[in-house]
């Protein structure tokens, strides 16, 4: 059983991280979510936190317990970490080492040897923008490890880069 800190992050794509919460507990993973305000947009924390058996971290400053600071102890509990989607605002502040939200301060607080994944999701434009690539590399230097994203059409016509379902064989 490995302890998965899943962090679910404000994209459309939010909704996919039931499915992936379910299929990792099912396997007999531990794991513990981890959401950016944005992302409670999409998707209920109680919702996650049915189907993980943990409760979700929704704010760095939630210390509920007095011995303990909460995002180091979450990233000293954590044997591997994924954020899922990733947003191009949140790849842009992992690659900047920032740490103003339960999902960067745990990113930040990992150990070197903590694999880490992370799985984007955007708008075409936002996905192809050069900053955004230029985010994305800054990851990969760093030992994050891509998950490719899919392509799916938006109602605009624009095309959405979304993270990989479960369903879509990308836990694996």
């Amino acid at each position: 059983m490995t302890k998965i800190t899943l962090a679910v992050t404000g994209s459309i794509a939010a909704y996919k991280a039931a499915d992936l919460t379910s299929l990792l507990t099912k396997e007999g993973h531990d794991v513990t979510v981890l959401m950016t305000k944005s992302a409670t947009q999409f998707i209920t924390p109680l919702t996650l936190q049915v189907l993980s058996k943990n409760k979700v971290h929704l704010d760095i400053m939630d210390e509920e317990r007095p011995e303990l600071v909460n995002h180091i102890d979450l990233a000293k509990n954590t044997e591997l970490f994924l954020v899922a989607p990733a947003t191009a605002d949140t790849i842009s502040r992992l690659a900047q080492g920032r740490a103003d939200d339960i999902v960067t301060s745990v990113a930040l607080a990992l150990e070197p040897s903590v694999p880490k994944y992370f799985a984007p999701a955007m708008n075409t434009k936002m996905y192809q923008h050069p900053l955004t690539q230029k985010n994305i590399e800054i990851l990969k230097k760093i030992d994050y490890n891509m998950i490719q994203p899919k392509k799916s059409l938006l109602a605009c016509g624009c095309l959405l880069y979304t993270s990989p379902s479960p369903r879509d064989g990308a836990t694996s």
